[in-house]
């Protein structure tokens, strides 16, 4: 078998013991074994500026790029705020997108898992996400979507997603992410 396909997952809230944190890691345990996952944290990222650019820049940006680089697709698990995606995360895609013509993220395939407390499962961040990741030039997994309600109460003291039919709901999708990056960048 072949080495597993390196997979950045970017979580949108940047809280410790967010329910978003919960979910990815509930998803990753569930994630085939074709697939090495890796939260990427970016809370330390300094805000994209230009400026900066210019200048010397940020150590957190060179890490968080390189790191971005190796990735061969990427996994974003976000809540809602505001009908879009919370700040951090959006931080992170500016800063892995520029300089202009040097994005980390192009033409890598992507994943969207969007979740929330609410019935809704954050669907407007994740088609403000896909908005985004179409300009990045992202081949982004469309069937299954996965708009997560409820997460509040989904996930169990061991991190575990407690209820069997959402349980089987990710591991499906996990399933289809993995053969939607074979199928997108074959190796």
């Amino acid at each position: 078998m072949a080495d597993p396909r390196d997979i950045a997952v970017l979580v949108g809230s940047i809280r410790r013991d967010s329910l978003s944190r919960k979910l990815a890691r509930a998803f990753i345990a569930l994630a085939p074994p074709t697939l090495a996952l890796e939260i990427v944290e970016i809370a330390a990222l300094p805000l994209y500026n230009a400026d900066l650019e210019a200048a010397e820049v940020p150590a957190p940006w060179g890490h968080f790029r390189d790191r971005m680089r190796r990735a061969e697709a990427v996994l974003f698990v976000t809540p809602e705020y505001n009908r879009s995606v919370p700040a951090p995360l959006k931080n992170a895609i500016d800063v892995g997108s520029r300089p202009s013509g040097k994005s980390v993220f192009l033409r890598k395939p992507a994943g969207i898992i969007s979740c929330s407390p609410g019935a809704l499962g954050a669907f407007g961040a994740n088609h403000h996400l896909r908005q985004s990741l179409v300009y990045l030039d992202m081949a982004t997994l469309q069937q299954p979507e996965a708009y997560i309600g409820g997460v509040d109460k989904l996930i169990d003291a061991q991190g575990a997603i407690a209820n069997p039919t959402t349980r089987e709901f990710a591991t499906k999708y996990m399933a289809a992410f993995a053969e939607w990056i074979q199928r997108v960048a074959p190796r």
